[in-house]
């Protein structure tokens, strides 16, 4: 068992002023069952100091009723009783933490095929994918299958862990064959910024500083890397995009003249004074105010969640989308998609299924499986009539209602969508839009 854990050196401490002004970088964890995933989770959080010691006793004490010769870090990560007694994690498991650069969500995914879907969960959101590999094994199904799903899902940034790098006694060699792999086959992706550590989770090495045991190593660990990589530019900033989630009209003799429209900044930048066009009426007015809990603020940008107050009494409701007059997004019924099935029960060309779009709901349905994405290889498949559970494919769609939609890659919020089955109320698959329908 480990010693006591360490008391919180002051530079670890944080001011709250500063804390609620720091960056927040969104991180994914996946891989092959076995790769590491909750151990490196457990060990960043423990050696970056972000534990407490009630935590960490429990642990040690489930880890020495289990028989392991050490703690077992990656119970800090593995919540349900069912991961525990099985050593592998099913549900996406969220941790926070801070370092005095940034502060942290952490998704830990599952690493088994059939837990595909909870892993695109922890995707839609992340700014940076971690993805693991067991040196020992290489480039697997699973790799290929987590690193096409983080370009579809537009992560623009991926770390390549290669871990268990003891088991292989430290080898440049290894390293860097699994290197050459992995670039080979991320070179068909959308991925651009692409880096590679090799590591080992249990023992630390690479993980919070870096090793001793690879001196030929000459980059960063996982944790100077992630608290230095540049996210500012990630976010949209000139499409200015905002669907309304809620029309705010107070009940009150004070504010009876008072309406707002509240949601979350999909893209771009609002400010009072700025021209707006509201969808689908395609009214004009400027912005009165930008509030934030009853606070006027002088800018909202993504992901902020405001209420835009207007100079003219327009007849908006939930659904619509405010944006700029000479920026308008793309407003169509017949859209063309990647969509990623996480049904056991198969897509159905030509079935009515419902969509939620932004806040935007509508019934819709697949006209035509246009090509089936083999994970292996990246084949299209253009035979394919279906797509089964964790298959992604390329389909066309028509929905009842036009929506106001931008190419995924262009803007994340108003380029994703959910397909959901309107006779069991489940989520059977997401979607990311490639443009209007050829």
């Amino acid at each position: 068992m480990s010693p006591e854990a360490p008391s919180i050196p002051a530079e670890h401490l944080i001011d709250q002023d500063k804390y609620l002004k720091m960056d927040l970088l969104r991180l994914l964890t996946c891989g092959s069952v076995d790769d590491g995933k909750s151990t490196l989770i457990g060990r960043l959080l423990y050696d970056s100091k972000s534990i407490f010691e009630d935590q960490l006793d429990a642990v040690e004490k489930h880890s020495l009723n289990r028989g392991d010769e050490r703690v077992n870090l990656a119970l800090l990560t593995d919540g349900l009783r069912a991961e525990r007694e099985q050593g592998i994690t099913i549900d996406v498991a969220y941790r926070y933490f801070a370092t005095p650069k940034r502060k942290f969500i952490v998704a830990d995914t599952p690493g088994h095929v059939q837990y595909t879907r909870n892993m695109v969960t922890g995707a839609s959101t992340a700014n940076l994918a971690i993805i693991l590999i067991d040196a020992r094994q290489g480039v697997i199904e699973q790799t290929r299958r987590h690193s096409t799903i983080a370009s579809l899902v537009g992560i623009p940034h991926v770390v390549v862990c290669i871990n268990k790098m003891d088991l292989v006694e430290w080898s440049e060699e290894v390293f860097e064959a699994i290197r050459a792999e992995f670039e080979d086959f991320a070179a068909r992706l959308e991925v651009t910024d692409v880096t590679f550590i090799p590591m080992s989770a249990l023992l630390g090495d690479n993980v919070v500083t870096r090793s001793d045991n690879m001196g030929w190593y000459q980059g960063p660990s996982l944790l100077h890397h992630i608290e230095h990589v540049h996210i500012a530019s990630d976010r949209d900033l000139i499409d200015c995009r905002m669907p309304v989630q809620w029309v705010i009209r107070p009940q009150s003799d004070e504010f009876h003249d008072y309406r707002g429209y509240a949601g979350q900044v999909a893209g771009g930048v609002f400010k009072k004074g700025d021209e707006i066009v509201a969808l689908p009426s395609g009214m004009s007015s400027t912005v009165k105010s930008v509030q934030i809990g009853g606070e006027d603020i002088e800018l909202a940008y993504p992901p902020m969640s405001v209420a835009i107050e207007l100079a003219d009494d327009l007849d908006i409701s939930r659904g619509d989308m405010l944006c700029r007059p000479n920026n308008r997004p793309e407003v169509g019924q017949d859209i063309d998609a990647m969509i990623v099935w996480m049904s056991e029960e198969p897509m159905a060309p030509r079935k009515k299924y419902a969509i939620k779009h932004t806040a935007r709901h509508a019934r819709m349905m697949v006209t035509e499986l246009r090509y089936r994405l083999n994970i292996n290889d990246l084949h299209r498949d253009k035979e394919a009539t279906s797509l089964a559970l964790n298959e992604i494919g390329r389909v066309s769609l028509r929905t009842t209602a036009p929506l106001f939609f931008d190419p995924y890659r262009k803007c994340r919020e108003t380029g994703a969508f959910i397909i959901i089955d309107e006779a069991t109320n489940n989520t059977v698959g997401v979607g990311m839009i490639q443009g209007p329908a050829s």
